[in-house]
């Protein structure tokens, strides 16, 4: 008895992987575009998570920077932003009471010491520097030493009363303040096509000339920097500065640009 004969000839093999192909590419023309955009949104969202992060931590830190501290070098497309963040402040005794107790600032001749007003301070580090009367001009400039001494008081613990190295401060401060400030903090940015945003600190003292090249690689806040720029208005108020932040970060032909203006106290 004869069986029928199974299977499919070469000519259906042939018109069924036709048909596959055409539907298959179909189907992938309408989903490219969508999964292009899927990958796209997400690539925008972690540039512009990185890029808001590191100017949040930017913002924040320079909003606690001594004021009249901030200032701006360039070095070819490099942008430097150093400041001098404050660790403790507080305002000084500035004549003794009635009975003669009580130990003054004195701007008439060098002093080493005064009674601190109010809350005490606590000063986390050995490495920091007192200011007073800072106003980022010549003759009160704290790069240029004329507004700071060393620390030389409690460190770790309160304290009610200032130790420092001997100095005669140029001038008063108008409310009375006093800043303890550590060594100074740059950021850096580097844009290109592997650009990058870092933080240096812990570089040493306060310096004249301010610096643009630092050992080591510092810490990495932003990668992938295409374009970065920034402005400072020391005046912007009659208290205050304005530093205005522009990143921009760029990945696979997308790029996120983000602005942010931060208010500085430049009150000394």
């Amino acid at each position: 008895m004869n069986r029928p004969a199974h299977g499919f000839t070469l000519i259906e093999a042939v018109l069924v992987i036709a048909i596959t192909g055409t539907l298959a590419a179909i189907v992938a023309m309408f989903m490219r575009i969508p999964v292009e955009g899927y990958f796209d949104v997400s690539r925008r969202t972690a540039l512009s998570d990185s890029a808001d992060g590191a100017l949040r931590r930017m913002a924040r830190e320079l909003r606690a920077a001594l004021p009249n501290s901030v200032r701006i070098a360039s070095s070819g497309s490099d942008l430097y932003i150093e400041f001098l963040p404050v660790l403790a402040a507080g305002r000084y005794r500035e004549s003794v009471e009635s009975d003669g107790s009580g130990d003054p600032l004195l701007f008439s001749a060098s002093d080493t010491s005064f009674d601190i007003l109010g809350t005490p301070i606590t000063v986390p580090t050995a490495t920091s520097w007192l200011v007073v009367g800072n106003f980022g001009t010549s003759g009160a400039d704290v790069y240029a030493g004329d507004t700071r001494s060393a620390w030389t008081g409690t460190v770790g613990g309160t304290t009610s009363s200032a130790s420092f190295s001997a100095i005669q401060f140029p001038q008063p401060s108008p409310n009375r303040r006093f800043y303890v400030v550590g060594q100074p903090v740059t950021f850096r940015c580097q844009p290109g096509s592997s650009g990058t945003l870092s933080r240096f600190s812990g570089y040493g003292a306060p310096q004249t000339t301010q610096p643009t090249s630092f050992s080591g690689s510092g810490n990495l806040l932003a990668q992938r920097v295409s374009a970065c720029s920034v402005a400072y208005n020391a005046a912007a108020t009659s208290r205050g500065g304005l530093v205005i932040l522009s990143l921009t970060l760029s990945e696979a032909g997308e790029s996120v640009a983000l602005l942010n203006q931060v208010q500085v106290n430049n009150a000394p």
